[in-house]
């Protein structure tokens, strides 16, 4: 099986080019991303634990989903698909922002991204990819908000980041 390749973009979210996903990230080169928050009727956000086998962040939490686009598909095709492939199930998407970040890990890669940030809304169970997801859980924001100051290395590196800027979106949106 071919390697995902990845969409290599300058700051203003231009394609420049495709590169393997691991080469891309061990050359922290900045290329298209997109993360994905699903909240309930009761404002909680879905997390998901990733699996134990995946080759960065392990069993750490995260949003409800991220990954990459694919050349030719829009922000939300991709959010969708990947919210299929990780949680099992769809729902219509909103893109909120886009912004920019680097994120080092032990293992020298570097997630260097142009992430896309997408809100959906869904009241169900998911069903789980055990590949991709180990675990999942509703938590409002001021709940992660709270956990993520006490146990930060319960986290990914990315959802700190991006979690910070979804905080003040969803308490601008809420008041």
């Amino acid at each position: 099986m071919k390697e995902e390749e990845v969409i290599l973009v300058n700051k203003n979210d231009e394609q420049v080019g495709t590169m393997p996903k691991m080469e891309a990230h061990e050359k922290a080169v900045l290329h298209r991303a997109f993360s994905v928050f699903v909240l309930n009727d009761n404002n909680e956000i879905m997390l998901q634990q990733r699996a134990a086998h995946k080759y960065h962040s392990p069993l750490l939490w995260t949003n409800t989903c991220c990954s990459h686009q694919r050349v030719g598909e829009t922000n939300v095709e991709a959010g969708k698909r990947r919210l299929q492939e990780e949680m099992g199930f769809s729902t219509e998407l909103k893109e909120l922002f886009s912004f920019i970040y680097k994120a080092p890990f032990d293992n020298g890669l570097t997630e260097h991204e142009l992430d896309h940030v997408m809100l959906g809304h869904y009241n169900e169970e998911p069903n789980i990819n055990p590949d991709e997801v180990g675990n999942w859980k509703w938590m409002t924001a001021e709940e992660i908000k709270l956990d993520i100051a006490k146990v930060p290395n319960n986290y990914t590196a990315w959802f700190k980041i991006i979690f910070d800027k979804f905080y003040g979106h969803l308490m601008d949106n809420l008041i």
